[in-house]
């Protein structure tokens, strides 16, 4: 009889950015609650140091985007799934609270699920990082998000043989099952339009175009576009939606990253530049393609903005090259190239460490049910191997026969001991944290030589051989969208 909810952890303003998500992932860890730690798992992070790396992929994603969204900022969310009392045991529960929000984030974003047994009923605290694994975007908490929540986690509850509750009454204060029920506000109805739009449309004229034809009245001659839907009295200002739904970010979306403001009246262009974000740092960004871009459908208004951008951006690369004591193309070419190399290491490292980490948590787990059901296996085989024997302890013997056959695949002839593969673990973790304190710094020294190199192939003229250019592209536009 599981039932869950979702609920977003904001900043707020009475509190630290940083202390947001290590406060509540530090509870949901209480060994009292988690029989002392063993009934926690993780995915994309470990469960030891997973605040330090949401809160890392966060400054990745704001030096990536550009965005900051202050004490309004969704740092994570929080999913609570009960079970009823004496239905299921906690490792069952575990598993199945890491397969919903895999199921949830589809994998797109690091999460720790912890099991708590310190209630009559067993229940999971599964916290996810707001930023997705590719510090790129962030999770958009869709409308009833909440109730797909709930149908992932019944169905997995019916596939293992549990109850649930079919049809929730709705009760005093916050409830889930009235939650769901409420309708839609203006406000998500064109959110959802957005959404929907936007993967058809080349520019923002074509995403304006497309609204209008879905019934909305665009109102763009004010400071703040404004939409009204068909039967709506109030119109809505698209900057109070917020996220990915700003004018700045929908253009972002589109290929865009710098807004340019509408005059009043006349319904011109006007001739100031706008940031797209405030305290917007330094850095130098690629140069546009811009006739590439105007074939794609921009018209004279982005060719107009985006020829200002590249002359400024060409006026930031010559500086960096002058802070950073480049004084010809090649020596360029060389520090590029070593960054590349430098943080190619360190990701082979983390990912290194990675693997052998997860490797010896699933070491860990077998040889843990091997030693709880050797007795029974043991019992089976002086049965003779007996049929009814089986069916009566036929999950124990599964298990046993699922760790040997681990052994084997790995070929261990002598099992080594649960403390020398927590040591072992111990220091995997160590190092990935440490290569992790460099990591940041080693990623943007690597993005800035690499769009410096592009733009200044571009300024001097200089083609680069259909190797380099891609992988050059490839790894600029990873971690810098293209403008």
């Amino acid at each position: 009889m599981a039932t869950t909810w979702i609920k977003p952890l904001h900043i707020g303003s009475k509190r630290a950015r940083s202390t947001v998500v290590s406060d509540i992932i530090g509870y949901i860890k209480n060994p009292q609650k988690t029989d002392g730690g063993s009934l926690i798992a993780a995915y994309g992070c470990d469960s030891r140091s997973a605040d330090d790396e949401f809160m890392l992929a966060k400054r990745e994603y704001e030096d990536i985007t550009g965005r900051s969204q202050g004490r309004r900022d969704v740092l994570a969310y929080h999913i609570r799934q009960s079970f009823k009392p004496g239905e299921v045991d906690a490792e069952t529960a575990n598993k199945i609270g890491y397969e919903l929000t895999m199921s949830f984030t589809k994998g797109n974003h690091a999460f720790v699920v912890a099991t708590h047994i310190d209630k009559a009923h067993i229940h999971n605290h599964i916290i996810f990082n707001s930023t997705a694994l590719s510090c790129e975007r962030k999770f958009n908490n869709f409308y009833r998000s909440d109730k797909t929540v709930r149908r992932i986690s019944d169905l997995l509850c019916i596939e293992n043989g549990l109850s649930i509750i079919e049809n929730p009454q709705p009760s005093k204060g916050r409830n889930y099952a009235k939650h769901i029920g409420r309708p839609a506000t203006w406000q998500e109805k064109l959110c959802r339009q957005i959404d929907g739009l936007l993967p058809s449309c080349a520019a923002f004229d074509d995403f304006i175009a497309a609204m209008k034809s879905a019934g909305y009245t665009v109102n763009e001659k004010r400071k703040h576009i404004t939409f009204l839907a068909p039967g709506q009295i109030k119109p809505t200002r698209l900057d109070t939606l917020g996220g990915e739904y700003t004018e700045a970010a929908i253009r972002e979306r589109l290929g865009m990253t710098r807004t340019i403001a509408a005059s009043g009246a006349g319904g011109g262009l006007d001739t100031g530049i706008h940031a797209r974000y405030t305290d917007e740092p330094t850095r130098v960004s690629l140069l546009i393609d811009i006739q590439a871009k105007i074939q794609e459908g921009n018209g004279a208004g982005y060719e107009r903005w985006a020829r200002i951008f590249n002359l400024k951006e060409s006026a930031r690369t010559l500086l960096f090259l002058k802070e950073n004591g480049i004084d010809s193309y090649d020596d360029l070419v060389q520090k590029t190239a070593a960054a590349s190399a430098d943080f190619d290491e360190r990701m082979t490292k983390i990912k290194s460490a990675e693997k052998r980490m997860a490797e010896i948590t699933e070491l860990q787990k077998h040889i843990g049910a091997y030693g709880k059901t050797r007795e029974v296996y043991a019992k089976y085989k002086a049965s003779g191997w007996n049929s009814d024997f089986y069916e009566e302890h036929r999950t124990d013997i599964t298990l046993h026969n699922a760790a040997k056959k681990h052994f084997d695949d790995l070929k261990i002839k002598k099992l080594p001991t649960i403390a020398s593969l927590k040591q072992e673990y111990a220091v995997h973790a160590a190092e990935k944290k440490s290569l992790y304190h460099g990591y940041h710094e080693a990623k943007d020294t690597m993005r800035q030589l690499l769009v410096a190199k592009g733009n200044a192939s571009r300024i001097l003229g200089i083609a680069n051989d259909a190797r380099e250019r891609d992988d050059m592209r490839g790894r600029a536009r990873s971690i810098a969208p293209d403008r």
